[in-house]
């Protein structure tokens, strides 16, 4: 059975995209959904998830309603997924912005709160 869907919204995997918003560059702390913030937070912590398809959701709402290929959160989640999927170490560098990032977007206050 399908779900109906507005012509400017989708829905996938329940982390609805926002057509009208995609890859703007400007993401709003209060338009991401709990659960793409909950798993974001999560890759800035100190035990991030270790499921790559729960890190490739998020990278994905990042790269639609950020900056597409160039977002930092969008770079660190696959990154991330790139590291779980090898096992060899990740490039801190993509890790520091991706930090930076979060605090320019409004997801924290300071790099620290997020560790």
């Amino acid at each position: 059975m399908s779900q109906q869907q507005s012509a400017d919204s989708v829905s996938i995997d329940d982390i609805s995209i926002d057509i009208a918003n995609t890859q703007s560059g400007n993401v709003d702390p209060t338009d991401v959904p709990d659960k793409i913030e909950s798993i974001t937070r999560g890759l800035a912590s100190q035990y991030p998830p270790t499921n790559p398809l729960v890190v490739l959701k998020v990278a994905r709402w990042w790269y639609v309603h950020g900056k597409g290929g160039t977002d930092p959160a969008f770079r660190w989640a696959i990154e991330w997924v790139r590291h779980l999927a090898t096992d060899t170490p990740s490039d801190v560098k993509w890790f520091d912005e991706f930090l930076e990032y979060l605090v320019t977007v409004g997801i924290a206050d300071e790099t620290h709160e997020l560790r």
